[in-house]
């Protein structure tokens, strides 16, 4: 209820950082349940959000089908193509899985260049905001009730699925599974269908990236947003629901808030001492990389792990135990 009231209270340029956050926590989720649920590897998951955000722009034009209605149907289109590559998983895992995943990034970046029936080829494709009953969803003050309803929907989807007999299937793969198969689980099936669930994801958050942004470039899908989407699954905590928006959370703001820091030290003697004249945002890669380092040594379980000591020490405060 207090995140429906943000547009009453924060301006566009808070309310986009919101929508972004909503929007890349849903594709860091479909990672997270690959990736920390089931214990998969997967380095083109930015391709599979390009894919998703271009098959809604083209359900949209070439068959005239609603926004609204080709958002969803991008993402089973996604969970499709997420199906076929991801039938390697069957046999492979590890580091040979983590290669055919890459080379699945570097054919859809490739059939993206190519493809200008589906694309726009180089030159991208214009999409069309969301409209219901005549009204169109085009300002962020509108939006982000389109981002915050899929959030929901979302999220709730996957925190029922691993209460399901299918979600503790997938937890088991990961585990352990030798005695996930000894105990009559179908490795290959479950392997794939992580894959489908995650692309499934992957392309309702590219649909309502394209529909956000109303353009997509074929140049924004490429190898490093993938990394990104994995820094966001570890730094949120793999195998958490919560921690794929809490992650995706802090790989939005982190670079807001180093070129607030950029802007203030501007023309400075700590700026004068770099001599990078007074481009210290440059230096958001590198800090992006020293996060991960830092949660990997420091805080292996991510943010979620580290709400759940706080939720838990204010619970029992004062007392110890």
């Amino acid at each position: 209820i207090l995140v429906a009231c943000a547009p009453l209270v924060f301006g566009r340029w808070e309310l986009s950082l919101m929508i972004n956050i909503g929007i890349l926590g849903i594709a860091a989720l479909g990672l997270n349940i690959l990736v920390g649920f089931t214990g998969q590897i997967s380095i083109g998951h930015a391709a599979f959000f390009g894919v998703g955000a271009f098959a809604s722009a083209w359900l949209h034009e070439a068959f005239h089908i609603p926004v609204w209605a080709s958002i969803p149907l991008a993402g089973v289109i996604t969970a499709v193509v997420g199906l076929v590559f991801g039938a390697p998983a069957a046999r492979l895992k590890g580091l040979y899985l983590a290669i055919a995943t890459l080379a699945a990034q570097f054919i859809l970046e490739d059939f993206f260049a190519r493809a200008r029936w589906f694309t726009g080829g180089v030159a991208g494709r214009i999409t069309e905001p969301l409209t219901l009953f005549g009204y169109a969803f085009d300002r962020e003050e509108s939006y982000f009730y389109v981002v915050l309803f899929f959030v929901v929907v979302m999220f709730a989807a996957a925190a029922n699925l691993m209460r399901t007999r299918d979600g503790r299937a997938l937890v088991a793969v990961r585990d352990y599974y030798l005695s996930a198969e000894v105990m009559g689980i179908n490795l290959a099936y479950y392997r794939t269908l992580s894959f489908g669930i995650a692309s499934l994801y992957a392309g309702i958050g590219g649909a309502l990236y394209a529909h956000y942004l109303l353009f997509v470039s074929v140049e924004a899908f490429n190898i490093l947003f993938s990394i990104q989407f994995l820094g966001m699954v570890i730094i949120g905590g793999l195998g958490s629901v919560s921690g794929s928006l809490m992650g995706a959370a802090f790989m939005v703001l982190l670079p807001e808030v180093v070129q607030g820091f950029a802007d203030l030290v501007s023309n400075s003697a700590i700026d004068r001492a770099l001599r990078i004249g007074g481009s210290i945002s440059y230096l958001r890669e590198m800090v992006l990389g020293a996060t991960i380092i830092l949660f990997l040594i420091f805080e292996p379980d991510g943010l979620a792990h580290r709400w759940r000591l706080i939720k838990a020490y204010w619970k029992l405060y004062p007392y110890s135990h």
